[in-house]
């Protein structure tokens, strides 16, 4: 007959056994496994009826296990202790752990968003979730496992490793090179629709430290537009409003795909600063952080290399 029987009782009866055994009361099993003292009582009665046996005695305001009870309990234990070292194990193999990521709205907009889809492609366990400021402070906050940062690699308490150097040069929309020849002649870019970007980040690169690198002073300038954040003037380039600046390494795709063109040819400028991958010292690396890491490492190493730094001619 005992093989027309469900020998194994639901798992939530054992886990109500075990607690109400363990804590010898009802209402302290409650208290643990976050349900009613009546639904812990429920299902220790169902089973009892399972096995057709006493488990407890109950007394007024407390309970004792039966001898049937404390033999069950016994194997009981041994169980779920393996199961949850099973899923434990399970838990730290195979858990989703978000990586917390964050950049400058440029880095953040042209460098990674590029290469995020192939990466979650090449990486289903490891979850990135991208925070895109331009203020420093929301970069470096709490909860920031790794950080991208435009600087001079000196930041305390991280530590710094290069991705790319700072290479600035004109970029415009092929169509208005072809409908403003005059923008490819360098002399004659302060006369063009230049397009800026307005930030708080005095010490970014625009057009007047630009052309000073290339030994023009005291031009008056002609603007399109004015922008708040890079990729949106990056956006108006490529929409043909005007010429703006490129960021090597950030518009590489936009120059590769066509949709951006250099007017000036190899032209640029190079100053001391890079941005960089921060982590904090004082964080402990796990797995998946690790794994992002590594990967912006290898996609830095695969970067285009531009020439030899040249000192501006502004600095000479």
């Amino acid at each position: 007959m005992l093989k027309k029987r469900k020998v194994l009782p639901p798992l939530d009866h054992l886990l109500a056994f075990e607690s109400a055994a363990k804590r010898g009361s009802f209402a302290r099993a409650s208290d643990d496994l976050n349900i009613s003292e009546t639904a812990i009582s429920r299902k220790v009665r169902l089973l009892e009826q399972h096995y057709n046996v006493p488990l407890f005695v109950r007394g007024h305001r407390s309970i004792t296990l039966t001898t049937q009870g404390a033999a069950l309990l016994s194997s009981v234990n041994r169980s779920m202790n393996i199961l949850r070292d099973a899923s434990e194990a399970m838990f730290a193999r195979y858990q989703t752990n978000t990586v917390t990521l964050a950049a400058t709205n440029s880095v953040a907009s042209l460098w990674l968003m590029p290469r995020l889809r192939r990466f979650n492609r090449a990486n289903m366990r490891v979850k990135i979730m991208l925070v895109s400021s331009d203020s420093d402070e929301e970069c470096l906050g709490d909860g920031v496992d790794l950080t991208i940062l435009r600087g001079e690699g000196d930041w305390p308490g991280y530590e710094a490793k290069l991705l790319f150097g700072e290479t600035v040069f004109p970029v415009c929309a092929p169509r208005y090179r072809r409908l403003n020849p005059n923008c490819t002649e360098l002399e004659a870019l302060s006369g063009v629709d230049l397009i800026e970007v307005a930030s708080s980040h005095t010490e970014w690169m625009d057009w007047k430290t630009w052309l000073a690198y290339q030994g023009v002073h005291d031009v008056a300038l002609e603007r399109a537009a004015f922008f708040n954040t890079y990729p949106l003037a990056i956006q108006a380039a490529v929409d043909g409003l005007g010429v703006g600046l490129g960021w090597g390494h950030l518009v590489d795709h936009l120059l590769e795909s066509g949709e951006l063109v250099q007017p000036v040819g190899d032209r640029f400028a190079r100053t001391q600063s890079g941005y960089y991958l921060l982590t904090n010292r004082g964080l402990k690396p796990f797995p998946e952080r690790d794994i992002v890491e590594d990967w912006l490492l290898r996609a830095s190493a695969a970067r285009k290399r531009y020439g030899p730094r040249v000192e501006a001619a502004a600095n000479r």
